[in-house]
């Protein structure tokens, strides 16, 4: 019986170790896409786009930042390199992108 818990034990170690790192790769896209809320929020109310590239980095550190506009939308998208080792090795990196209503249709409906 020792033998198998000597052998197993390696294997269940193993597997919490990447359950853990798993947890930790959707807290950093969660952390993501927080920040791409936050800054399509700032560029909607007619912020910079670097005003909203430093909240960004304040909020997740470096990432890769893109603004765009599509019609009455602010949108942006950030991408970054996973922090957990065997996520980075496999090269998919962690994304999210976010849009915000902005510009004179935010305010059409509402009444001064």
């Amino acid at each position: 019986m020792t033998a198998e818990f000597a052998a197993a034990l390696p294997a269940a170690v193993v597997v919490l170790a990447l359950c853990l790192g798993g947890i930790q790769t959707v807290g950093q896209q969660v952390r993501l896409m927080d920040a791409a809320a936050d800054a399509a929020r700032l560029l909607a109310r007619g912020e910079s786009a670097g005003a909203a590239r430093d909240r960004v980095a304040a909020a997740v550190g470096a990432v890769s930042f893109r603004a765009d506009t599509d019609g009455d939308f602010r949108c942006v998208h950030l991408s970054s390199v996973p922090t957990f080792l065997p996520a980075r090795a496999l090269g998919a990196p962690v994304t999210a992108s976010s849009c915000a209503l902005g510009g004179e249709a935010a305010w059409a409906g509402s009444t001064p």
